[in-house]
């Protein structure tokens, strides 16, 4: 039985079409035009690795500064305190103030502020110089460039795959430690610390022009839909009054306990990263004996394995309950820290590689699921929210770093901070378990009728 039709012969109607023309293949279409949002993550990356010279530079100072000038560890230690603690304090005015004026516009000024700062040390002779720049300076600019600028980037540019974005954008830091912790151990041991300061200021610098030319503040600045949502996003108006904003936030969140088990948690995780290892690592490693160099390196492996755990930890994020992969986090870390006073020596051996292996995977493997959390309990004001969480991260930084530089002056060695903070993550485990899960119909909009 034959089909009649009444198309024409060799007309468009009679020739199949295995792909119909208002559905274009989806291979294609990833291959020759990859998501906007997937270039501005790229952009925002470089950028973060440009701006962590200042963050590699502070833990090889420490035992120069202290040759040069006869300043004690506790004096040097307490303006690396105020720049984490600024670091901290001024995030999330910084998440606010992209609201109001632009990503752009905000980082742009924070890179150049630290490129002042951290030039401006070179002609230091007093403590308070010191204090000034690398604590204030130094500290106001790299607030302003601090995971309150990945959080601001991620939820404005990505529906889908946060987790995963927020895991590659803070190992951008450690990447950042990689390139740069190497080269300035190197400046430091061959041509004195002034150089490694201008180093930084540098490469600060050199990051401004790809900012302002290349990242952009929303996807509707490029007429796009966030990656993975559904509609497009009209971009929102600048938000006035951002410091007013951002007390209103907290003055809200710390009525709520999570708040306050998220700040505590990630206190511990600054005082036994940035604080402790970052800050103190190279010279407790110099006093059994250990080169710079050799401990700086230590350090920059830790930046490999970090952007390794960072990732993973963002692609577990996405899959996993958060509160248990913070547990586990914090558990393993305390437990790492309480064996380092035994595995410092002269020379690198196994041991001490196998720490710093596992020290580096669990570094801030902790960031993708505090963030999620932050998501959960606190929704569109959740950016702010993690700005306040990681002021209390870089408090705890902040207080370790000053009280390990006491410590060191007054018990001659740094056992006793190792010891403490290994207890104290122990407490971090313990409380990141007991944070509520928020009720799912909390998390849904009201409808209004």
């Amino acid at each position: 039985m034959t089909q009649t039709s009444d198309a024409a012969p060799g007309s468009a109607q009679e020739r199949p079409d295995p792909v119909p023309r208002s559905r274009p293949r989806p291979w294609r279409s990833r291959m020759t035009a990859p998501h906007r949002a997937w270039f501005v993550a790229g952009v925002t990356f470089v950028t973060i690795i440009g701006a962590a010279a200042f963050r590699s530079l502070p833990g090889l100072l420490i035992d120069p500064l202290h040759q040069e000038f006869g300043w004690s560890r506790g004096t040097i230690g307490a303006a690396v305190s105020i720049n984490l603690a600024l670091y901290g304090l001024t995030a999330p005015f910084a998440a606010a103030l992209m609201d109001r004026f632009g990503i752009r516009r905000v980082v742009a000024v924070a890179l150049t502020v630290i490129a002042l700062g951290s030039g401006l040390t070179v002609w230091m002779t007093a403590p308070w110089q010191l204090l000034l720049c690398w604590g204030l300076l130094v500290g106001l600019g790299s607030g302003s460039m601090a995971l309150a600028f990945a959080a601001t980037v991620t939820n404005r540019w990505f529906t889908e795959r946060k987790g995963l974005v927020t895991g590659i954008l803070t190992a951008a830091s450690a990447s950042g430690q990689l390139i740069f912790l190497p080269l300035l151990s190197w400046i430091v041991e061959e041509h004195s610390w002034r150089p490694a300061a201008v180093t930084v200021a540098l490469a600060a610098l050199a990051v401004v022009p790809f900012v302002w030319l290349l990242l952009r503040d929303h996807p509707a600045d490029v007429g796009v839909k966030p990656y993975g949502a559904a509609e497009f996003v009209p971009k929102p108006a600048p938000v006035p009054g951002a410091a007013r904003r951002t007390v209103s936030v907290l003055s809200k969140a710390v009525r709520t306990g999570p708040f306050w088990l998220l700040a505590g948690t990630f206190a511990i995780c600054g005082a036994s990263t940035n604080g402790l290892i970052q800050t103190h690592f190279v010279p407790a490693a110099h006093d059994h004996g250990m080169p710079i160099t050799a401990a700086a390196s230590l350090l920059a492996v830790i930046g490999v394995f970090d952007v390794v755990g960072t990732i993973a930890s963002g692609w577990f994020t996405d899959r996993f309950e958060p509160r248990r992969l913070l547990a586990v986090y914090y558990a393993l870390r305390g437990v790492s820290l309480l064996f380092l006073p035994m595995l410092l020596a002269p020379a690198v051996h196994p041991p001490m590689i196998f720490f710093i292996v596992f020290y580096g995977l669990d570094w801030v493997a902790t960031v993708p699921p505090t963030l999620a959390l932050c998501r959960e309990q606190y929704g569109e004001d959740s950016a702010i929210v993690f700005g306040w969480v990681l002021a209390s991260h870089q408090v705890g930084a902040a207080l370790v770093a000053f009280l390990g530089g006491v410590a060191r002056d007054a018990f001659g060695s740094y056992d006793m901070v190792w010891y403490v903070s290994g207890a104290l993550c122990a407490v971090a485990a313990l409380m990141a378990l007991v944070i509520r899960r928020r009720p799912m119909a909390a998390m849904r909009p009201v409808a209004v009728a």
